[in-house]
């Protein structure tokens, strides 16, 4: 039976994803093909490409939907209890984990969201406007409560972001640990200084 006979479109694109991402997983992209994919499938390569546009189009879909997974952790943190100083602390240490995670325990995943950062895709700038609302939402919280200086929290943000970013680039983060750095100490001590610079004077 043909597995595209009465099922969604979205259905046969989750499908072919999942596929994707197990060989992604198991051989690595660079060495998985679209052919590879299809007979995973037991459908043609021309089914897979009225889908996907090409294999970097898959790619891109699955990493689209593991950074979904960060920006949901991410907006569980903002939506948390507790000072925005602290959720903002716990952001950064929550990204800082999730990409460490992955370079340890899933690195074919984690090769797969370095490729996408190296190509630009739209799903990498997407994710990272989206983490810098993220921001955008507690530190305007914290300004309007009064712990925060009048600040513009879409520019401090974007600020925020520029400065943390040793701590949230998933290459970065794999060259701190490299130099075997105690990169969760070091993490706090610059959202710290960055916070201090936020926090009215008494």
């Amino acid at each position: 039976m043909n597995p595209l006979i009465k099922t969604k479109p979205e259905d046969t694109r989750a499908r072919i994803m999942e596929a994707a991402e197990a060989l992604f997983r198991r051989l690595g992209f660079s060495k998985t093909a679209v052919a590879d994919i299809a007979a995973e499938l037991k459908m043609s390569p021309a089914n897979v490409y009225r889908f996907f546009p090409s294999k970097n189009a898959i790619i891109e879909a699955i990493c689209q939907r593991c950074l979904g997974e960060l920006e949901d952790k991410a907006w569980a943190v903002a939506r948390s209890r507790g000072t925005a100083a602290e959720r903002i602390e716990r952001l950064v240490l929550e990204t800082l984990a999730y990409h460490k995670e992955n370079h340890f325990t899933d690195q074919k995943v984690n090769d797969m969201v370095l490729a996408a950062i190296e190509l630009s895709w739209q799903a990498i700038r997407a994710h990272k406007e989206h983490m810098r609302m993220v921001f955008e939402t507690i530190l305007r919280e914290g300004v309007d409560s009064g712990e925060f200086e009048p600040l513009d929290p879409r520019e401090t943000s974007r600020l925020l972001m520029v400065s943390l970013v040793h701590f949230c680039h998933p290459v970065l983060v794999a060259q701190y640990l490299q130099d075997q750095e105690d990169i969760e100490t070091d993490a706090r001590a610059t959202v710290h200084f960055l916070l201090r610079a936020l926090t009215p004077r008494s």
